[in-house]
C-alpha cells in the first residue's frame, strides 16, 4: 500500500474512492469488448465476409484508446488517491481529498499536491509539499517513513483545520 494511502486510510480514517479508476476501467472494458466481438465475429464468418465488422471494431478500439489517453492526461492528471472523509451522521456530503504527485525527469524536487474540497460548503483549498527527494531517504537509500508521514500529516491537518473564507 502506498504511504499516502496508509497515512490517510489507516491512520486518519479516510475512505478511498475508486471512481477515478472505475472510469478508466470502463473505457478499457468497452474497448476490449469491441476487440472480443471482432474476434468472435471473424471466427464465425471468416475474413472476407467479416471485413466491414472488423473495420468498425478496429476503428472503435483505437478511438477508445484515444479517449483513454485523454482521460488519463486531463482527468486523472497524476492523481493516485481520492479519499473521502465521511460525515459521521451520514447526512452531509463527503469531504474529498485528492492527492497527486509530480517529479520532473532528471530533477530531485518532488511535488505532492493535496486538494481538499469541503462537501458541505462547496469550498476548496490546496497545499503542496515541494522538497528534494533526498530529504525523505537516508544515505542507504531507505525511505524515512516517519519524516514523510509527519510532513504529509501536517499538510493534511493544515488543510482540514483551516477556516473557510
Amino acid at each position: 500500500m502506498m504511504l499516502q494511502k496508509k497515512v490517510l486510510v489507516e491512520k486518519m480514517g479516510f475512505v478511498e474512492s475508486h471512481k477515478l479508476m472505475d472510469g478508466r476501467l470502463a473505457i478499457c472494458t468497452v474497448a476490449v469488448g469491441f476487440a472480443m466481438f471482432a474476434l468472435i465475429w471473424d471466427y464465425l464468418k471468416p475474413f472476407p465476409n467479416s471485413r466491414p465488422v472488423l473495420i468498425v471494431c478496429v476503428l472503435s478500439y483505437f478511438f477508445l484508446m484515444a479517449i483513454l489517453t485523454l482521460y488519463t492526461s486531463y482527468k486523472e492528471k497524476g492523481i493516485f488517491l481520492v479519499a473521502l472523509q465521511k460525515d459521521p451522521a451520514g447526512v452531509d456530503p463527503d469531504n474529498v481529498l485528492t492527492i497527486s504527485s509530480y517529479l520532473k525527469k532528471y530533477d530531485d524536487v518532488y511535488q505532492l499536491m493535496v486538494d481538499y474540497e469541503n462537501g458541505v460548503k462547496g469550498s476548496s483549498r490546496s497545499g503542496t509539499l515541494k522538497h528534494s527527494v533526498a530529504k525523505y531517504f537516508d544515505e542507504n537509500g531507505v525511505l524515512c517513513y516517519n519524516i514523510y508521514k509527519s510532513e504529509l500529516k501536517n499538510l493534511i491537518d493544515k488543510l482540514l483545520n483551516k477556516k473557510d473564507d
